[in-house]
């Protein structure tokens, strides 16, 4: 039994966490914990990659001890990771060259205005539009703006990756032999890689001024060997391969076994994913999309999605937690918006960092409309719960525009599908039932499906489905015209949040 337990490491926007899984799928143990997000400016959000590396080691050896566990129990390790943020550090010392860049920066939105310019070619090349959400621009700037740094390139003193490469790298020896590696999922999100060949693409790195020697070796998602062993101590001691990693939507359609082209799933954590798998065929969107990767296991063909990045959903609800404290911990926005019935005609559009899909709008920003002396801290609680859902239904539809296909039904899954009241505006929003299955944490999962793939846990996709289990489903409720009456609210709330930054 010991060796069909896998582990997956999930390294998110706001928390690390660790877990494992038994042969059937089932959680098995779980340790998280949170790490700062540093803000520097408005618009700029930073992460300690140190900080991440230390919790990286704490919740492995936390969640092992609390199980009774060592990493001899382990089969194999997946890792899965918030994607697009940028590191840069030497590999002889092992330390940062600047704090990581998280995906909602902003700060290179100068250098995407100039990128519209090549948006035929992003376009053609990477699926991806000019936006500040990509690495390839946030790299430039950490090149451009620490001194030295480029000097250093030439050395060997500087390497790049995204948050999977920096965590595996440590994981598996750090300046004494750590794996610079990434997986075909997170290259593709970086602006870098062309999502036919797969391999880094020569005219983008000349575009975006990147020396090829920085950048990691690309993998498949799943794989024996190309990932390396874990060199830890304590509970985790043992030399546990990683033989699996993706970037967390990629997982998360791992886990949820969207398997066939036309099936979706949505994951509700610090932003809202929904991809659609599109299987063999790279879909270009009209409607404001992303054509990105699936996901790819060892010696089998590349499946590819369309995918409706929403930058603000989860870290709007901490926002009322921390900046506003209308609220004391995330868990409490359920009650607080339920005491009302409605938001009295209020909107609320969390354009943070602008707006991503299916707008790709970064002069927005947020805003509260419809506001009166009658509003009170539970009706914004409503409108920001509401907030998700309308994203969420203003990316279905572009979705059914690109790909032709309406969804008889939403999977979703991420830390606020527990919330249930969230769970039924959805429903009544997009006038589709939603379900949650039994293991909502699907990232992880997905991540840990991806690993035993390869360490032989489990044989094949199809052995994967089966173990997809419901949880619970909501119906919608409202009509039609309540429906289509709410949505056209919330499409002026949005317009009134346009052309706030000007450039």
């Amino acid at each position: 039994m010991a060796t069909r337990l896998v582990g997956a490491l999930d390294q998110g926007t706001t928390s690390t966490r660790f877990m494992v899984f038994d042969g059937n799928g089932a959680e098995v143990a779980r340790r998280q914990l949170e790490h700062a997000q540093i803000l520097p400016q408005p618009g700029w959000v930073e992460h300690d990659p140190i900080e991440i590396a230390a919790r990286v080691n704490d919740v492995i050896a936390g969640g092992l001890r609390a199980a009774g566990l060592t990493g001899r129990d382990l089969a194999a390790i997946g890792i899965t990771n918030q994607r697009e943020t940028t590191v840069v550090w030497n590999p002889r010392t092992g330390l940062p060259w600047h704090n990581a860049i998280v995906w909602q920066d902003t700060r290179t939105d100068r250098r995407v205005a100039e990128l519209e310019a090549h948006r035929g070619l992003l376009l053609e090349r990477t699926g991806l539009p000019p936006a500040t959400y990509f690495s390839a621009a946030k790299l430039q700037w950490i090149l451009d703006h620490v001194d030295g740094l480029r000097g250093a390139v030439t050395r060997g003193e500087a390497v790049f990756g995204t948050i999977d490469s920096w965590v595996i790298w440590n994981l598996t020896g750090g300046p004494d032999g750590g794996r610079h590696v990434t997986d075909v999922t997170n290259a593709g999100r970086t602006q870098l890689m062309n999502l036919r060949t797969r391999a880094w693409d020569d005219e983008l790195l000349a575009l975006f001024d990147v020396p090829r020697q920085v950048l990691p070796q690309i993998c498949t998602s799943s794989h024996p060997t190309a990932f390396g062993t874990t060199r830890l101590t304590g509970p985790a001691g043992a030399e546990v391969p990683i033989t699996g990693s993706l970037g967390d939507q990629h997982a998360a359609i791992v886990g949820q076994v969207c398997f066939a082209p036309g099936e979706a799933k949505n994951t509700y954590g610090t932003g809202n994913f929904m991809l659609l798998n599109t299987g063999s065929a790279i879909v270009p969107s009209t409607s404001g999309l992303l054509t990105t990767m699936a996901y790819q296991c060892h010696e089998s063909a590349p499946v590819y999605a369309l995918e409706g990045s929403i930058a603000v959903t989860g870290s709007a609800v901490q926002w009322l937690r921390d900046q506003l404290q209308i609220i004391r911990s995330a868990g409490e926005i359920e009650a607080l918006a339920a005491s009302v019935p409605d938001t009295g005609g209020a909107y609320f559009v969390p354009a943070f960092s602008g707006l991503f899909a299916p707008y790709w709008r970064t002069d927005a920003r947020g805003v509260i409309v419809g506001l009166s002396r009658f509003h009170t801290k539970a009706h914004l609680a409503r409108a920001t719960l509401e907030a998700i859902c309308f994203q969420t239904r203003a990316v279905l539809d572009a979705m059914a525009q690109d790909a032709g296909v309406r969804l008889d039904v939403l999977k979703v899954d991420g830390g606020a599908t527990v919330n249930n009241l969230l769970m039924q505006m959805q429903a009544d929003i997009l006038g589709v039932p939603v379900v949650r299955p039994v293991v909502s944490e699907t990232t992880a999962l997905g991540a840990a499906y991806a690993a035993g793939l390869a360490a032989g846990v489990w044989t094949d996709l199809d052995s994967l489905r089966t173990q997809w289990k419901a949880d619970r489903q909501w119906e919608p409720r409202w009509s039609a015209d309540q429906r289509e009456h709410a949505y056209a609210q919330w499409t002026r709330a949005v317009d009134r949040s346009l052309n706030w930054v000007v450039p």
